[in-house]
C-alpha cells in the first residue's frame, strides 16, 4: 500500500523512485546504486575470490589483446573508443595500454552515468597514460551515444563490458541492441561482455557473498533515497537476496522487508507501506549460452564477426556490427 501525493519530479532519480515504490510488485533500478559510495563499493565486488567476472574479461584483454588491436585498427584509419558504462575502467586499460604502445590512431570516449566515476577515471588515466586522447562524456548510454555520434566523424568501435548487458531481460536486450544498431555506421564494431551459464552455485556466490559487500551494494540504493530524497529507511530493516533460474539464465536480486513498516520520502511528499517479507526487486544478471546470443543478434539486426572468451569458457565478448 502507498500514499500517492506527488506528480511532478525534478530528476528522473526522483520520478524512478516514485513509480517503482508505488508500483506492485515494487522495484528500483539497479543504475541508482551508484554515487561515490556505491562506486566504491563496487570496485570492493570486483576484487571478490566470488566475483569471476572481472578475472575471466580482464584474461580475455590480457590474452587476445593483439588480435584485439588487429581488429578494431584493421583499415589503419582513426576510431573512437566509446565505453558505455566505463566506470574504473580497470579491465579496459589494459586494451588502452596495449593500443598506446602500438600507437594505434584513436580516442577513447568513456560514458558513465556517475560524474565521480568519470573523473576519477580521467585522473587515473592522466598519470598513468598521459598521452592518451580522452573525452569523458556524463549521462546515460543513448543520450551519451548519440551525442558523441553527431559530434565525432571517427569510425566507432563501441565497448559494453562487464555483462551490463545481463541488467536487462531479453525483450529489454533486444531493445537495447536495436537502439545501439541505429547509431551504428556501417563500419563501426559493437563490443559486448555477455556472462555464460555455469553451475548455478557459481552465480549465487557471486551475487550474494559471504562477506554482505553485494547486500551493501544493493542497498545504496536505499541510502541514497534517505540522503538526497529525505527518506527514513532503516537498512537493518531489509536484508538482500538472491535467486538464479537455471532453465532461463536468469539472477534476480532482491531487498527484502523483515516487518510490517511505513517509510516516508519527504521530498516526493510519499508513504509507502511494506508487509513482512515484501520485496523491492532491484537488479536482474541474465546468463547467456551461444544460441541466445545469435537469436538476440537476428532479432536486433546485428550480425556476429567474432568472439573471444577465456580458458574456462565461463565468459565471452562478442563482436557484433550492423547487418
Amino acid at each position: 500500500m502507498s500514499e500517492k501525493t506527488a506528480t511532478l519530479f525534478k530528476t528522473a532519480f526522483e520520478n524512478e523512485v516514485y513509480q517503482g515504490l508505488t508500483d506492485y510488485p515494487k522495484h528500483l533500478s539497479s543504475k541508482y546504486f551508484y554515487d561515490v559510495k556505491g562506486d566504491a563499493l563496487f570496485q570492493d565486488i570486483m576484487n571478490m575470490p566470488e566475483y569471476y567476472l572481472t578475472d575471466a574479461e580482464y584474461e580475455i584483454f590480457n590474452a587476445q589483446k593483439t588480435a584485439i588491436a588487429e581488429l578494431f585498427s584493421s583499415d589503419y584509419l582513426p576510431f573512437d573508443l566509446v565505453e558505455l558504462g566505463a566506470g574504473d575502467g580497470k579491465k579496459t586499460k589494459v586494451l588502452l595500454s596495449h593500443f598506446d604502445k602500438k600507437g594505434i590512431d584513436f580516442q577513447y570516449v568513456p560514458i558513465d552515468i556517475s560524474q565521480n566515476a568519470l573523473d576519477l577515471l580521467h585522473d587515473a588515466l592522466q598519470r598513468e597514460l598521459p598521452n592518451l586522447n580522452v573525452k569523458p562524456v556524463q549521462g546515460t548510454y543513448f543520450e551519451a551515444l548519440a551525442q558523441v555520434a553527431q559530434q565525432q566523424k571517427n569510425r566507432k568501435v563501441i565497448l559494453f563490458l562487464g555483462s551490463n548487458i545481463g541488467n536487462l531481460l531479453h525483450d529489454q536486450a533486444i531493445t537495447f541492441l536495436k537502439n545501439v544498431q541505429d547509431l551504428l555506421e556501417e563500419d563501426d564494431l559493437f563490443f559486448v561482455g555477455f556472462d555464460q551459464k555455469k553451475n548455478p552455485q557459481t552465480i549465487l556466490d557471486a551475487y550474494n557473498d559471504a562477506t554482505g559487500i553485494t547486500a551493501a551494494f544493493n542497498k545504496n540504493i536505499l541510502t541514497r533515497i534517505n540522503s538526497e530524497l529525505g527518506g527514513n529507511f532503516n537498512l537493518d530493516a531489509f536484508f538482500h537476496w538472491e535467486v538464479y533460474n537455471p532453465e532461463s539464465g536468469t539472477a534476480k536480486s532482491y531487498l527484502v522487508s523483515t516487518t510490517q513498516q511505513s517509510v516516508s520520502i519527504e521530498q516526493l511528499e510519499l508513504k509507502i507501506d511494506f508487509d513482512p517479507w515484501e520485496t523491492i526487486h532491484t537488479e536482474i544478471s541474465q546468463k547467456y549460452d551461444d544460441r541466445t546470443v545469435h537469436w538476440l543478434a537476428e532479432e536486433s539486426g546485428l550480425q556476429i564477426v567474432t568472439q573471444f572468451t577465456d580458458a574456462q569458457k565461463q565468459y565471452k565478448n562478442y563482436v557484433f556490427k550492423k547487418a
